[in-house]
């Protein structure tokens, strides 16, 4: 700051100079010297009118300084080479702070790009909003992509899209982290909600962190049914395999000694169906334990390159005599003919098949029986294909439990079908949802 100490010594300078020559003139007025104050006078005033435009200059400059401060032009720029010598140590000192304050903004701006591009890149949904009254703040394209909305004025819009994924954010204290549910066109996926809370003119404000964990719930639920299945049916075959055999060995005795024995009541008749029942049943367990083994075969997917108008094709041609003779109307809806996906074409051609079959037994009581195929690229830039029919609908009961393995609404059903599509879609990365009406119909969206 040595303009300030240089401007400092000048104002002495000029003060000291007055003083004396006031004392001069004094001295000359107590002397009777009259003659003499023509020329002090003169010299008194030039002194008054060089101090005062000195003054003058450095409140101007200064009022110039405050004004840029005021409306934030840091850019502007003192002329230091042309200014008279008293005042360029003050524009220098002026444009050092001007620079200093202007460098500072860029760097808070660039940390404030920076940091809004990795709240885009993250594929944690981000919003904040003002506790006084609501008014959404900020929110991040992962947030609008996961609960599809474009934009959100106030926090209490949310409200009229999903009442109860409002309440759940509402609610949160700051500090607080719970899972709650959003829900999506009617299919609901759960998501881990954090808050934190600050400060800042005056003003509240409340951050939310949205982060969908439908997935690793999904993976974990996944490996937990894997485990239960590889001990459930190591135990099954384990204990009926040396029933199944035991009654073969005992048909076999019995077909030896039936010369031996009489059959006039009939026992040995009953005791063969005894045997044939015995064995036909353990044969069945252990068909039914060596299928839910099959759940943890696959492991990794053979990834290519694959049109999806391709699957179609191929599954259309699979189904359709069994279409034909349901009298079971499929559309086929894809607008985009050259749409890809990375997937094992024989697992997803098997998701599609059990979906097609469940879709023909949903709609077999129809007077209308429709069934629709259709794919196309979601706004998340992944690829979707959408299996929906016009049946019976399923109960929001049936609903959280179809993906359980063992759990089927079908009398013959034996409930791996929708568990095995379910791990096929987690082994490409993707997952499975449903949406279903009681009495409208069923839709699953598989998302690759």
């Amino acid at each position: 700051m040595s303009f300030f100490n240089k401007t400092e010594w000048r104002v002495l300078y000029r003060v000291l100079a007055l003083f004396v020559t006031i004392t001069i003139t004094c001295l000359i007025i107590l002397k009777g010297w009259y003659v003499y104050l023509v020329l002090a006078l003169p010299v008194i005033i030039a002194q008054l009118v060089d101090f005062y435009k000195l003054q003058r200059k450095a409140h101007d400059e200064l009022g110039q300084f405050v004004e840029s401060v005021h409306y934030r032009d840091f850019s502007r720029y003192f002329d230091v080479k042309h200014a008279p010598v008293d005042l360029q140590p003050l524009r220098k000192g002026f444009n050092e702070i001007n620079t200093t304050i202007k460098d500072i903004s860029r760097e808070r701006e660039t940390q404030y790009q920076y940091l809004q591009k990795i709240l885009e890149l993250i594929d944690t949904g981000i919003l904040m909003y003002r506790e006084d009254d609501g008014t959404v703040v900020w929110m991040n394209e992962a947030l609008k992509n996961m609960l599809q909305l474009p934009y959100l004025k106030t926090i209490h819009s949310l409200n009229r899209r999903d009442a109860d994924l409002y309440l759940q954010v509402t609610a949160l204290k700051p500090g607080e982290s719970k899972i709650g549910t959003a829900h999506l066109e009617k299919s609901p996926f759960k998501v881990l909600l954090s808050a934190t809370a600050f400060q800042t003119d005056g003003a509240k404000y409340k951050l939310i962190a949205f982060q969908n964990v439908n997935e690793a719930l999904d993976e974990t639920e996944s490996k937990a049914w894997q485990k239960l299945l590889s001990v459930m049916t190591h135990e099954i075959m384990n204990s009926i395999a040396p029933i199944s055999s035991l009654a073969a060995t005992l048909k076999n005795r019995l077909h030896e000694s039936a010369r031996e024995i009489g059959n006039g009541s009939g026992v040995l008749e009953d005791l063969e169906l005894g045997i044939d029942t015995i064995k036909r049943r353990s044969e069945g367990l252990l068909k039914f334990a060596e299928t839910y083994r099959n759940l943890n075969k696959i492991t990794a997917p053979n990834l290519r390159k694959v049109y999806v108008r391709d699957m179609f094709e191929n599954l259309h041609h699979l189904m359709q005599p069994t279409l034909q003779a349901k009298k079971i109307e499929v559309e086929v809806i894809l607008k985009d003919p050259d749409l890809m996906l990375d997937a094992d074409t024989n697992l997803v051609e098997q998701v599609l098949i059990n979906l097609v079959v469940n879709a023909m037994e949903a709609v077999k009581d129809q007077p209308e029986p429709h069934i629709i195929l259709s794919a196309y690229l979601a706004s998340n830039r992944r690829t979707v294909i959408r299996v929906s029919d016009n049946g019976t609908g399923m109960s929001e009961e049936v609903l959280e439990k179809i993906f359980i393995p063992f759990f089927s609404t079908k009398k013959s059903g034996s409930g791996i079908g929708l568990s095995l599509c379910k791990q096929i879609m987690m082994l490409h990365r993707g997952h499975i949802t449903v949406q279903s009406v009681e009495g409208e119909g069923t839709a699953f969206i598989l998302q690759f």
